[in-house]
């Protein structure tokens, strides 16, 4: 009884409305030279707030910061919201600025490039929790 309670609250919280204030998002990343210098912050996850249908979050850069090439299964979509960087896309260079959106097909190698003001973007995955996209490095 107490566990069929228990799924019935969750389900009820996945249902509700969820806010999300990157200001309060902790800053992740930064501590793996794999990914490069990109920092970020994951707002909606099925781990910090029960939302199990997408992930989204703002990527961070400074100045000329990057990301390295990677691949992962799910398809990604990039939003622009500050400053201005080129992300590759399978060997295709593609400027992100402000109101620019890119997708990103599954498994398609990408990397970014800030430009000399930084780079800030949301990104969004099709899955459940962040810890559920498998970041694969291509070789440097």
């Amino acid at each position: 009884m107490e566990m069929q309670m228990a799924q019935m609250l969750g389900a009820a919280m996945i249902k509700m409305p969820v806010v999300a204030n990157a200001d309060h998002a902790p800053l992740e990343g930064g501590e793996d030279p794999a990914f490069g210098t990109v920092r970020w912050r994951t707002l909606f996850d099925a781990e910090r707030n029960g939302t199990n249908d997408m992930v989204l979050g703002v990527a961070e850069f400074g100045p000329f910061g990057t990301l390295n090439a990677h691949r992962h299964a799910p398809a990604e979509i990039y939003f622009g919201l500050s400053g201005s960087g080129i992300v590759t896309i399978d060997g295709v260079a593609h400027d992100l600025q402000p109101n620019v959106a890119l997708y990103i097909p599954s498994d398609a190698e990408h990397h970014t490039l800030a430009g000399e003001e930084g780079l800030r973007f949301l990104y969004v995955f099709p899955r459940a929790r962040f810890a559920d996209v498998e970041y694969r490095f291509s070789p440097a």
